[in-house]
């Protein structure tokens, strides 16, 4: 086929010039979780010092000022530089900007200008969980082209043009080029990638070094044995907690909304009644049971922690610090487990 012709079959985004970035999921993670992280850190901070004000004479300059600006330093930023080390700084700048800009949603969504406002916890994560579905959808939502591969091999390229490679940085564009195949262009390419010059030192990367730690410690920890099940024996006891929460919110006040402890229950129900199907199956068929603990875990974070942040933020903050490791863990052993069939002897 002619390159006319590959390009005539391609998806729409990608005839604009839009191509996925396979390295956006960690990208996205960091920002999210950078968000979220600010949030939490900015609100202590405000505690501990008695809610000061920055200003004088009938002046507040207002943190979602200093967000807004961090946001717009990060755009700058992402259309000054080209590359993919850009990203990596922009992921952290935007991330702490927009915690700072959205921790403050209260005050604009109230008649008052209450920064107190309850439901505020609730209202950020639910924008977070947002965001991240949004984020996985648009990665999901059609397997990934070989373009696509071949143009993050010649984004990976541009700073190795500017600045070498170094041996990671190589290797990761070989990587890509190796999955986009025999495409119009990969030749070429490839010709460029080995003409580029060594640089021994790395690039600070801290979103891909935090991710590739929290890899190797997860999966470290899923070969002991007995690690799996300890998890699993956590998973049960706070779907468990969350249910007798949402219990005794339901015959022990009046002043929380049904809707609110409604949402508990059938949520903890839920999660509850995944683990336990995880347990039954997780004996005879381990990767099964794997996969319904993660559906536990799943419904936990993208339903049940909504709920919690409207009843109580900082006993959702520490649940949800629980599941996102119970959600490490899990992700780990399933990956083994594929490891474990993929290399298997055949016969």
């Amino acid at each position: 086929m002619t390159p006319e012709g590959f390009v005539e079959h391609r998806r729409p985004l990608l005839r604009l010039g839009l191509p996925r970035d396979p390295a956006s999921s960690s990208h996205i993670t960091g920002f999210l979780v950078t968000t979220l992280a600010t949030v939490i850190v900015t609100r202590l901070l405000l505690d501990l010092t008695g809610f000061p004000q920055l200003g004088g004479g009938g002046v507040h300059i207002s943190h979602v000022l200093w967000g807004g600006l961090l946001m717009a330093l990060a755009f700058i930023g992402v259309m000054t530089f080209i590359g993919p080390v850009a990203r990596r700084v922009v992921v952290l700048v935007a991330g702490v900007g927009f915690g700072l800009f959205i921790d403050e949603v209260g005050k604009f969504v109230t008649s008052d200008y209450d920064y107190f406002w309850e439901p505020t916890a609730a209202l950020i994560y639910l924008v977070v969980i947002g965001l991240g579905l949004f984020a996985d959808v648009l990665q999901r939502r059609h397997p990934r082209d070989p373009a696509e591969y071949l143009a993050a091999a010649a984004d990976q390229a541009v700073s190795g043009l500017a600045g070498g490679f170094s041996t990671r940085e190589r290797t990761r564009a070989r990587w890509y080029l190796s999955r986009a195949g025999d495409v119009p262009g990969a030749d070429e390419l490839r010709a460029l990638l080995d003409s580029v010059e060594h640089d021994a030192a790395e690039v600070p990367d801290p979103i891909g070094a935090t991710s590739r730690w929290i890899v190797a410690a997860s999966r470290w920890l899923v070969r002991a044995r007995w690690v799996p099940w300890v998890t699993v024996a956590v998973l049960v006891a706070t779907s468990v907690v969350t249910l007798a929460r949402g219990i005794y919110g339901w015959t022990a006040s009046d002043d929380q909304p049904v809707w609110l402890v409604a949402g508990i229950l059938l949520s903890g129900l839920a999660s509850t009644a995944f683990a336990v199907v995880g347990l039954v199956r997780v004996r005879r068929d381990r990767e099964s049971g794997y996969r319904w603990f993660r559906r536990a875990v799943l419904v936990a974070l993208l339903i049940t922690q909504i709920f919690l942040f409207r009843l109580s933020p900082w006993d959702a903050t520490i649940g949800l610090l629980v599941d996102l490791v119970i959600l490490g863990v899990v992700a780990a052993e399933l990956d083994v487990i594929a490891d474990d069939r993929t290399t298997s002897p055949v016969g």
